[in-house]
Parts: C-alpha cells; sequence; structure tokens
C-alpha cells in the first residue's frame, strides 16, 4: 500500500543507514548510491526473466511435423479400411482366423521390436568395445 500523496510509479533514490540521506562519500555516490566504476542493476521487475526469443525453425519443424503425423494417421485409417477381412494364421501350434489388419500390425511391430533389440546391441558393443 504506498502513502497518501507519494507516487507509486516514481523511483525513489536508495539510502544507505550509515550515511545522513544526501550526503556524498567515495563510497556513498548519488543518485542511484553505486560506487565509479561499477553499473547500476537493471531496472526491470525482479523475478521476471527475459521473454525468450522465438526460433523459426522451431515452428516449421512443428508444422512438418503434424503435417507428417496427419498423413501417416490417413494412411493408416486408410490401410485398416482396406485389410478388414478375415484371414486364417497358422501359427506352430494352432490355426487362428483373424482380420488381416491385426496380423500386419502384430508382424510390424514384432519387426520393430526386433529392430531395436538388434540397436541396442549394436550400441552397447560400440560403448564397451
Amino acid at each position: 500500500m504506498t502513502a497518501p500523496g507519494s507516487d507509486p510509479t516514481r523511483a525513489r533514490p536508495a539510502t544507505d543507514s550509515t550515511t545522513t540521506p544526501g550526503a556524498t562519500t567515495p563510497g556513498n555516490t548519488t543518485p542511484g548510491n553505486t560506487t565509479p566504476g561499477t553499473t547500476a542493476p537493471a531496472t526491470g521487475s525482479p523475478g521476471r526473466t527475459p521473454a525468450r526469443e522465438r526460433h523459426p525453425g522451431r515452428a516449421i519443424g512443428r508444422t512438418l511435423a503434424l503435417a507428417l503425423l496427419l498423413f501417416v494417421t490417413v494412411v493408416l485409417v486408410l490401410f485398416v479400411v482396406y485389410n478388414g477381412q478375415t484371414v486364417q494364421i497358422s501359427l506352430v501350434f494352432a490355426d487362428v482366423q483373424a482380420p488381416l489388419v491385426l496380423a500386419l500390425v502384430i508382424a510390424a511391430a514384432l519387426g520393430g521390436l526386433l529392430v531395436g533389440l538388434a540397436g541396442l546391441v549394436l550400441r552397447a558393443r560400440r560403448r564397451n568395445g
């Protein structure tokens, strides 16, 4: 709360409790109470960080990622719609009937898992070798 008659937007000069207000000594210069050869602190509001710079590359990258995601989603939906027929899958221990899209997705997931494990093995060999 401000006192009546005072202007809260007007900066008051800093005073040192060991000297009289307005007195100039080698360690206490006015205005702003800074010593010669030093700079005054920044006048921004305390606790506020400067605004981050915008990087146009990030916006372009996000736009491309969103476009790619949209394209892949459309292709996957079309893939599911056109591969909805039921097929017989012969496993080692049994024969099962399943939608073709399910069989293809399971095969792709198992293939991706194998590629990921092979990548981990190669990375571990490089690190230890």
